[in-house]
């Protein structure tokens, strides 16, 4: 019987809040380690009755870390909504935003949220394990690492006019095109940055090679994979369909985004705000999966760069030819990502036709319903829309990359709970690996919580000595 709870709140280097519990038998052992998204976010809800034209505008506040992946999503559901098919060069200034925005963020997770624990160390005093940490122990690396988010940000500002909620994708197509100067200013830093993500490739091939005990024992388990792939089951961030492979790594299903209802359903939990996706006809929880780096490398079959696609080779056969299973290699999958990305930015800045003015399809086919779907950096994105001839919205449904990840977090929280915090001695470094558990899934909270029927309501009255007298409460 657990007679013991401790809490860690909150868990930090994450987007969002959370906390975790701890629950400890008399013995010292762990009963079980729950995590508890404590926030609540009720966009679903506000967009009814706004403008279609607006949500392309009102998502991306969700999350200032990942606003583009909403800002596009958007954008895609405001496509099918009202029948506009953007031109080709429109998609392709779409796509390249998208992997501006996948280089910061995912760029940014690997060196100053991670980071601090692979190069620093678990266990090292937390005073220092964070980007200051990080700065004063080797500075070269850190500027490295910050001209890497810079440049993915700077992809974004040129399109859209700022770093940070740009105005740009519009319903059938953007409102903006790509200058010869802006072009060359993009490919002027091109290899530099290349460098940067290969050296964090290798900087992760090594500390998994020091660590590889750990990296077996933390939080591996098996559960399906998914992402979106083009016709030849290679990895897609912007476009495709989605594909599921099961604990094997053999395919279960493939389906456009359009159908995603036809597939996916959400467990409920009444300790946390998230829902838990899983696939149907599998049920609930033998059809969980795991989206976002680790999800979609083991998804694919292959990647369409050079350099990303040969490390790609190289992660496949981690497990002996099997999906990786391993929680911490999350980071060398989000690494190998942020490669391909800087490779598919050159791929596209090549393409003559990016420098095209055709960048609007301005002829509308009302459908009055659509679904928009991405790989966000954290996984899997959709946005699903209904709307009235007046343009007015009267459904939102958005199941976000965080959420179907929510199931592996919680599971990743337990495991390593059990395996590494022992009641005789618990040392800080120990309830350190457990948010750590949390934030190799790079989760964004924000984005993804909602609330099924009331909110629930608790109010602690406490007095001056900071006891609790008494507590109210609507469940």
């Amino acid at each position: 019987m657990a007679t013991q709870k401790i809490t860690i709140e909150p868990v930090t280097r994450i987007e969002g809040h959370a906390k975790i519990t701890v629950h400890v038998n008399d013995d010292g052992s762990i009963d079980m380690a729950r995590l508890h998204i404590n926030e609540f976010r009720g966009f679903e809800k506000f967009c009814e009755g706004r403008l279609l034209s607006e949500m392309p505008q009102i998502t991306p506040r969700i999350c200032g870390i990942c606003p583009i992946s909403h800002h596009l999503a958007a954008a895609k559901a405001a496509d099918q909504v009202l029948g506009m098919t953007p031109p080709r060069p429109a998609n392709l200034l779409r796509e390249l935003m998208h992997h501006g925005q996948i280089i910061q963020s995912s760029g940014m997770h690997f060196f100053e949220l991670a980071g601090p624990d692979l190069l620093l160390g678990f266990d090292a005093d937390p005073a220092i394990r964070n980007v200051i940490g990080m700065a004063e122990e080797n500075p070269e690396l850190t500027l490295k690492a910050i001209n890497l988010r810079k440049f993915g940000q700077e992809v974004i500002a040129i399109l859209g006019g700022r770093r940070i909620h740009p105005t740009f994708a519009v319903p059938g197509g953007v409102n903006k095109t790509l200058s010869p100067k802006e072009r060359e200013t993009i490919l002027a830093d091109l290899e530099e940055t290349k460098k940067t993500a290969q050296l964090g490739i290798f900087i992760m091939k090594g500390w998994a090679e020091r660590n590889h005990k750990d990296i077996d024992r933390f939080a591996v388990f098996p559960t399906g994979y998914f992402g979106l792939v083009n016709p030849d089951n290679q990895l897609e961030m912007y476009d495709g369909v989605v594909r599921l492979v099961g604990q094997d790594g053999n395919e279960l299903v493939k389906f456009a985004p359009e159908d995603y209802l036809d597939h996916i359903a959400e467990h409920v939990e009444n300790w946390s705000y998230l829902k838990f996706p899983y696939y149907k006809p599998m049920g609930w929880p033998d059809g969980s999966y795991r989206v976002g780096p680790l999800g979609r490398l083991n998804m694919a079959d292959s990647i369409d760069t050079p350099l990303a696609g040969q490390d790609h080779k190289i992660f496949k056969t981690l497990n002996g030819g099997k999906p990786v299973e391993n929680t911490l290699y999350y980071h060398y999958a989000r690494m190998i990502e942020v490669l391909h990305s800087i490779e598919k930015i050159e791929m596209l800045l090549q393409d003559p036709d990016i420098m095209s003015t055709d960048i609007l399809n301005t002829k509308e086919n009302f459908q009055g319903e659509g679904v928009g779907c991405l790989e966000a950096p954290r996984g899997t994105l959709f946005h699903h829309y209904r709307a009235t001839e007046d343009r007015r919205l009267t459904m939102v449904n958005l199941i976000v990359s965080t959420g179907h990840n929510n199931y592996a977090m919680c599971k990743s929280v337990d495991m390593v709970a059990k395996e590494y915090v022992k009641d005789h001695g618990i040392t800080e470094g120990m309830l350190n690996r457990v948010e750590a558990a949390v934030r190799a899934h790079d989760p964004c909270l924000s984005c993804s919580t909602h609330a099924v029927g009331q909110m629930p309501i608790v109010i602690d009255v406490i007095d001056k000595s900071g006891e609790t007298i008494q507590t109210f409460s609507r469940d």
